[in-house]
């Protein structure tokens, strides 16, 4: 008895090692050249707060000093009912050019009701023509795991990953602590291309 309570007390200190923030590793050698381009979410972990429900998409771009940019959408819901498709911009910047695929994103929401701020963004793993996982921690616990944080996984083709990449993802994920229930799944349906296209239409 004693026996497997110091193994099942082995195994929760191991877990809970491995789940330090700092001890995660990100994609080597970051290329953001490669990694621009137009991404469709297919899953995400939310953090606190308000956050994009679904039909997230973005467009990476690269300025011509490097800087990466992005411009995303994804529906919200406010104050309860209201549905909208958000238009939010980033920008972000390398603090250790040693480690460049951890980098920090300032963003901006395009009209006064979504919110404006700054999170570490993170790299986690991307083959740049299928699938790239991306890791946020904004709060730290004490012992030194996230607790308050997002994640996206993203992918070039709005329909999905093949199973042999979904798992290849899986494993990273369950490297970052991110698997089970806290992890949605949703498809991307266009709400936002049809709001901006067919609505319009409908005016009169």
């Amino acid at each position: 008895m004693f026996s497997l309570a110091m193994l099942l007390l082995a195994c929760v200190e191991q877990s809970l090692a491995s789940c330090v923030v700092d001890s995660f590793t990100v994609k080597a050698d970051f290329e953001p050249a490669r990694y621009a381009g137009k991404w469709y979410a297919l899953q995400k972990k939310d953090p606190e707060g308000l956050f994009l429900q679904d039909n997230i998409s973005a467009e990476y771009t690269i300025g011509e000093d490097g800087t990466m940019v992005a411009a995303s959408k994804g529906r919200v819901t406010l104050f309860g009912f209201w549905v909208v498709c958000a238009d939010m911009a980033a920008q972000y910047s390398v603090p250790d050019p040693a480690s460049p695929g951890k980098m920090f994103m300032n963003y901006q929401g395009l009209a006064s009701y979504l919110s404006s701020g700054g999170d570490n963004y993170w790299i986690i793993d991307t083959d740049y023509e299928n699938y790239a996982l991306t890791y946020a921690c904004r709060t730290l616990k004490d012992d030194g795991s996230c607790d308050d944080g997002y994640s996206l996984l993203f992918s070039r083709n709005p329909r999905g990953l093949p199973p042999a990449i979904q798992r290849v993802v899986r494993q990273k994920q369950e490297e970052i602590c991110m698997v089970g229930e806290s992890l949605l799944n949703f498809f991307f349906w266009s709400f936002c291309i049809y709001q901006m296209i067919i609505l319009p239409k409908m005016k009169t």
